[in-house]
């Protein structure tokens, strides 16, 4: 089989869940040109702080993520041996600037081409799609976000080139239209593979897309294990004036009301009331900051809880929690609560989205009901007043992590799924001729 150009299709590069995914998939399917190195030095992680007004709410999938990603640039050793020259890859951003991500990718001898999406529905942004899929003998359209589909799998209508839409992610509350129900089958149609980033996802695209469920194949987002220096945290942790004596609970979010901070907030209060040697640092900053200190100074809590503010590499600030909190309302794969998993962390975590699927209630963690306060205050005490149970959860989370979790998982998927819808191609072609 000759070698294979599979051109991902997205708004951007930024720096986000969805752009974290691309990436991964380049870097590990993928040789580096040039003799050009990756960087795999430390803690390289770099997070969005607050992406939560780029896009119009039918890019909805693109406002649930956590925007806080881990391991821009550190690669995952199980992935070295795997790059080889099967794959070539580039990117289309219907949207511009390209972002930070790029710069590396650009480096390594990744080709990208940056359009400009009008208002509207861009009939111009097709035609210019099409013009750079004819011109670069691409084999492959991966489409990742609804709205980039639309355009790419309408692009590559009828030039029998291979197109795979992914889904990062709901809004919340979620929902669709009847006319995005009723396009979105003859879309579906012109698409080769459907994949989810999580078992809930998926289910969204059945109940709200009215794409059929047969169609979607559940491929897990993953990262690579967060490297952290020790010294750092002990740092960190003298910098912020951490009592000694002190548990830390913590998380990682942009200030959003869909991250759910003040139900956090409310249960931490009450966790204080039986722990009060306990503190909360809260990493992230955006547009829910005031509300969040408001109700901080309303609970009465200001002297137990850190907010540190946008971190955009806070590996070390995470590995200093002693149990990882996630509130959200909604949820794809969290990449934070990856990244908590590869540090071996317990974590408690709502029911939302994907949260129950990385986290097996009881046995990595606790899950608790959907914006209750009551639940999840009882779910952290019950971490923080048994030392075993935290320990068996603090060490199953890193197994389920390292087995299900890894990049190495998910770029071994992707490469399965580009080689078989190659395959089929071969074998169609050689029945026609």
């Amino acid at each position: 089989m000759s070698q294979i150009h599979v051109m991902h299709i997205t708004y951007d590069m930024r720096i986000g869940g969805t752009e974290m995914v691309i990436k991964n998939i380049i870097d590990g399917l993928t040789q580096p040109k040039n003799n050009t190195k990756r960087n795999s030095q430390g803690d390289t992680n770099s997070h969005s702080q607050d992406d939560s007004n780029r896009h119009s709410q039918d890019d909805a999938g693109r406002h649930s993520r956590d925007g806080l990603i881990g391991n821009p640039q550190s690669q995952d050793p199980q992935l070295k041996p795997q790059a080889d020259d099967d794959f070539k890859m580039s990117v289309l951003c219907i949207e511009s600037p390209l972002g930070p991500f790029s710069k590396e990718l650009k480096q390594n001898g990744i080709e990208f081409y940056e359009l400009n999406r009008q208002p509207g529905f861009d009939t111009n942004l097709i035609k210019q799609i099409l013009q750079i899929i004819k011109n670069n003998q691409v084999d492959i359209i991966h489409c990742h976000q609804y709205t980039p589909w639309v355009y790419g799998v309408i692009a590559a209508a009828f030039t029998k080139k291979k197109v795979i839409f992914t889904e990062h992610g709901r809004f919340y509350p979620d929902s669709s239209t009847w006319k995005r129900k009723l396009i979105n089958p003859i879309l579906n149609f012109f698409t080769d593979q459907v994949t989810a980033i999580s078992k809930a996802t998926k289910q969204a695209l059945v109940e709200f897309e009215n794409i059929p469920k047969k169609s979607i194949q559940v491929i897990y987002n993953s990262i690579a294990p967060l490297q952290v220096d020790e010294e750092i945290v002990h740092q960190i942790r003298a910098e912020l004036a951490i009592p000694n004596n002190h548990k830390v609970l913590g998380t990682i979010a942009r200030f959003d009301p869909i991250k759910n901070h003040i139900m956090m907030l409310k249960a931490f209060s009450k966790v204080l009331i039986e722990q009060p040697n306990t503190t909360l640092i809260i990493i992230g900053d955006g547009n829910e900051r005031s509300n969040i200190e408001t109700c901080i100074a309303t609970l009465g809590i200001t002297n137990n809880v850190i907010l540190t503010g946008y971190k955009p590499k806070p590996g070390n600030y995470l590995a200093l929690m002693d149990i990882y909190l996630l509130s959200s309302l909604s949820e794809g794969t969290s990449m934070t609560l990856l990244e908590a998993m590869s540090l071996s962390k317990p974590c408690v975590v709502t029911d939302a989205g994907g949260n129950p699927e990385i986290i097996l209630h009881q046995q990595t963690g606790l899950v608790t009901a959907n914006d209750d306060a009551d639940a999840f205050s009882l779910a952290i005490l019950k971490v923080l007043n048994d030392k075993f149970e935290c320990i068996t959860f603090s060490q199953s989370a890193y197994l389920r992590y390292n087995s299900i979790f890894t990049q190495h998982k998910m770029n071994m998927s992707y490469k399965k799924t580009y080689s078989n819808l190659m395959f089929q191609q071969e074998v169609t072609s050689d029945k026609i001729n």
